[in-house]
């Protein structure tokens, strides 16, 4: 079963800085082998600025290689004026349901 370690909706930044987002993003590692990337969606708003998402799917033993790749690719952006971000672990329902008993 796979969990998703999910960076939803709150990467954001101004319309400014989005070529310097671009350039980071185009030197970033590329994902290990053990997880799959879906994205990054990409979403442009008038007065908010930019806004991504990215999906990361891994096995369940490798949670916490994946957190620390996903906060070290976060990094990557430091230091770009606007630049916010939060990464949530999201589980499947089946798997939900199994850490309160009802799987």
């Amino acid at each position: 079963m796979a969990y998703n370690i999910d960076r939803f909706g709150d990467i954001s930044f101004p319309q400014e800085s989005a070529n310097e987002v671009g350039q980071r993003f185009l030197e970033l590692p590329p994902v290990p082998d053990f997880m799959t990337l879906k994205g990054p969606y990409i979403k442009g708003m008038k007065e908010e600025g930019i806004r991504a998402l990215e999906i990361y799917e891994l096995d369940k033993s490798k949670v916490a290689e994946g957190i620390e790749f996903v906060t070290d690719r976060c990094v990557g952006y430091f230091g770009i004026s606007g630049y916010t971000y939060e990464i949530n672990v999201y589980f499947e329902a089946s798997e939900a349901l199994k850490m309160i008993g009802l799987g």
